[in-house]
């Protein structure tokens, strides 16, 4: 009868285990990326009542329950909608890489921003971990994008490292090398001059006007037609000319071109080739058909950061004023080979251990990192505890309590027998 205070106190001391893991999950039901915990008994030790019978079943008591491990439960929460792009959920397996006061720790809590100087971090402060592209130069206090890039290469485990996307870079300009012509400028017997224009880009990130002129030939040939071309480059306001160049274009009898001796002109110190293509495909001199001109250039003007964007592969992607967008970094996500093994910092917070093993990335057919899952912005994972199941084991716990409480009051009410029986 002894023993049974014991095995009672045990019980009760189990429950209220149990339901201190319980009230933790209900009490972070509503915190994002939180991961709740099971709880697992085990028998205590027991004592053999008969090991002389030869039976194959053993006759032995034991001596109540213990808290054998609280295991984390991995299944995933729900996913809420959320207006600012740095928040991430991730949409599989997987955990995000933070370091604080020089730690690792791992979280699926994707509540991310940036802090004054410009790191991606987490709400505690503590710096979300990745690959930067190597593209961002900071000069003179100014920041800009040596080159574009279109993703960047998950670099090694242990070769990870702060996020820091400044808030104000600059795509530079890139000159026009190359500007296309093409439309119909009619007979020559028809009009004086025809025009033809383009926006051409310098190197200083300035648009100037590119302006052909095709005026009739003197004298003409006896089969198909003869134009002289000018061109010439100056600046948007017309005030400076850059050049001046003149050549001749030659169309067949049915008005394909032909032959074009103008092939380059400076524009503010960079060369720009003239395209007007050849036979049918460009600029082409047509009777009974409507005068049209166009134009197509390569390069692009100076761009200022208008903000950044995550892809579904962790890929940080900045867009610019021009038009362009160039990826200048890569979130981590970390995996383990036994997630059951991490050891719990806080309910969303975790850190490797031997159980767990270490940190590992996937990798793709070609042996390069990867994520291994997709990442989705403008939202975050919800805590992954089920309301009703929690209720439900809570009211489980409270009746095991009591009916451990009840075996240490039978206990007691058959010993103060006992005692008067002796009397």
């Amino acid at each position: 009868m002894i023993q049974a205070y014991y095995t009672g106190i045990n019980g009760m001391q189990t429950s209220s285990y149990g339901m201190n893991v319980v009230s933790d999950n209900i009490a972070n039901v509503n915190t994002t990326g939180f991961r709740g915990s099971n709880y697992e008994f085990s028998s205590l030790f027991e004592t053999a009542l008969d090991t002389t019978s030869g039976a194959t079943t053993t006759d032995s008591v034991g001596m109540g329950a213990r808290l054998q491990a609280t295991p984390m439960i991995k299944s995933a929460g729900s996913y809420t909608a959320t207006d600012k792009n740095t928040d991430l959920a991730i949409m599989g397996d997987g955990w995000f890489g933070l370091e604080g006061n020089g730690d690792v720790s791992y979280t699926r809590d994707g509540a991310f921003g940036f802090d004054r100087d410009s790191y991606l971090v987490s709400n505690e402060g503590k710096y979300v971990l990745g690959t930067l592209g190597g593209n961002i130069s900071e000069k003179n206090g100014e920041n800009t994008l040596t080159k574009p890039l279109d993703s960047v290469a998950l670099s090694g485990v242990n070769e990870q490292s702060k996020l820091r996307f400044p808030n104000t870079l600059l795509y530079p300009a890139t000159p026009t090398t190359k500007a296309e012509f093409s439309g119909n400028i009619g007979l020559v017997s028809d009009v004086k001059v025809r025009s033809m224009g383009a926006g051409v880009i310098d190197s200083t990130g300035a648009t100037n006007k590119l302006q052909l002129l095709f005026e009739p030939a003197t004298p003409q040939p006896t089969i198909g037609s003869k134009w002289d071309l000018t061109a010439t480059t100056k600046s948007a306001d017309g005030n400076h000319v850059y050049d001046t160049k003149k050549g001749v274009v030659s169309f067949d009898k049915m008005g394909a071109l032909v032959s074009n001796t103008l092939k380059t002109i400076d524009n503010n110190g960079t060369p720009v080739s003239i395209d007007l293509s050849s036979n049918f495909d460009g600029v082409v001199s047509l009777d009974n058909s409507e005068i049209t001109s166009s134009s197509s250039v390569d390069g692009y003007t100076n761009g200022n950061l208008t903000g950044y964007d995550i892809n579904k592969n962790g890929e940080v992607v900045a867009s610019f004023t021009n038009g362009k967008q160039s990826a200048v970094g890569q979130i981590a996500v970390y995996h383990f080979q036994n997630d059951q093994g991490l050891n719990r910092l806080s309910g969303t917070q975790f850190s490797a251990s031997s159980n767990s093993g270490k940190a590992i990335f996937y990798k793709d057919a070609n042996q390069k990192n990867i994520i291994g899952t997709t990442l989705s912005s403008n939202r975050l994972e919800d805590s992954n505890v089920n309301i009703t199941d929690g209720l439900t084991n809570l009211i489980i716990l409270q009746r095991s309590y009591d009916a451990n409480s009840k075996s240490i009051t039978t206990a007691d009410e058959m010993i103060q027998k006992a005692l008067n029986m002796g009397a």
